[in-house]
């Protein structure tokens, strides 16, 4: 038996019901205490035991699926290939077709006074 518990014990026989409950206190923090520190020790001792490998992390999500035919869905569900059209990028004429850059209609003086 802890001291603790016949601190309790004796407290209780004498009539300290108070002085009790505190030694009751004081045995079970103690007891409580032990527990935990005989868990810590039992994990640190088998944190690195090969015997019992920590198992590895799962996949988040399953695999995407594979899109077998690029193509567009019509109006009544069915599939249309779409592999010899515009692939979705856009097209700009970046060549220079001889026009001077000018912004034609726009009067680039309107704000100046007429002299």
């Amino acid at each position: 038996m802890s001291e603790e518990t016949k601190a309790f014990i004796d407290k209780l026989a004498a009539g300290d019901n108070a002085g009790a409950g505190d030694a009751f206190k004081d045995a079970l923090r103690v007891k409580v205490g032990q527990t935990l520190d005989n868990h810590r020790k039992d994990m640190a001792g088998n944190m690195f035991n090969q015997a019992n490998p920590i198992p590895e992390a799962e996949a988040h999500s399953d695999p995407k699926p594979e899109i077998a035919d690029p193509g567009t869905f019509t109006k009544d569900g069915q599939v249309v290939d779409t592999t010899g059209e515009k692939d979705g990028q856009a097209e700009l004429d970046l060549s220079d077709n001889g026009t001077p850059d000018t912004m034609v209609g726009v009067d680039v003086n309107a704000s100046e006074p007429n002299s």
